[in-house]
């Protein structure tokens, strides 16, 4: 069973229908999305899909999905994504989703809000959910993307100790600046004995 999980300044709980105005403000950020995508993310939107999906998600894995990011005093940091995933290359280079929590590796991803950057907050959850996955879930390894230009990220997962192992070329529809350089991959493995 999912747990609420506590850091030294922040609290990843699961997402409630009340979040609509927090994934708002996080999703109609430029500067948050300006690696993340092109797409026009409006309140209806997010309120009739995006929270829909994340909430479906606890139906379908005990453990895993999207969660809120918040500190002590409920301020809202923004979303962590901790998915298990299949270590099954695809065509693209990437994995695919696992089914169930029944997996070996998770993907990890973060995304805050701009007026919470430079904290360390996205350093310190990501830490938290590679443990969790690690110790408490037992997972081997955790994987991550982000865009070869996005260097604040990259710096964020190797903090964490990822290391890079890679870096493919997507085909996208609407691709974003930058995005030529290509797509990073990051993986860490369980340390023996843990």
């Amino acid at each position: 069973m999912y747990q609420i999980l506590h850091t030294d300044r922040l609290l990843l709980r699961r997402f409630e229908p009340s979040d609509v105005e927090n994934l708002v403000a996080l999703y109609t950020d430029r500067k948050v999305m300006r690696y993340l995508d092109n797409e026009d993310w409006d309140r209806a939107r997010i309120e009739t899909e995006l929270l829909p999906s994340f909430l479906t998600e606890y139906q379908r894995y005990a453990l895993y999905g999207y969660f809120a990011a918040e500190t002590a005093d409920g301020s809202f940091v923004g979303r962590i994504a901790l998915h298990p995933v299949i270590m099954d290359p695809q065509p693209n280079g990437l994995w695919r989703h696992a089914e169930t929590d029944e997996t070996e590796a998770v993907s990890i991803g973060y995304r805050l809000c701009s007026s919470h950057w430079g904290h360390g907050y996205a350093t310190e959850a990501a830490a938290a959910v590679v443990r969790l996955a690690f110790d408490q879930y037992g997972v081997s390894q955790a994987v991550a993307t982000t865009m070869a230009v996005n260097l604040a990220s990259r710096r964020v997962l190797e903090r964490v100790g990822f290391r890079h192992t890679r870096t493919v070329h997507l085909d996208w529809d609407d691709p974003l600046p930058g995005s030529e350089q290509g797509e990073v991959v990051y993986e860490r493995e369980r340390s023996p004995g843990s």
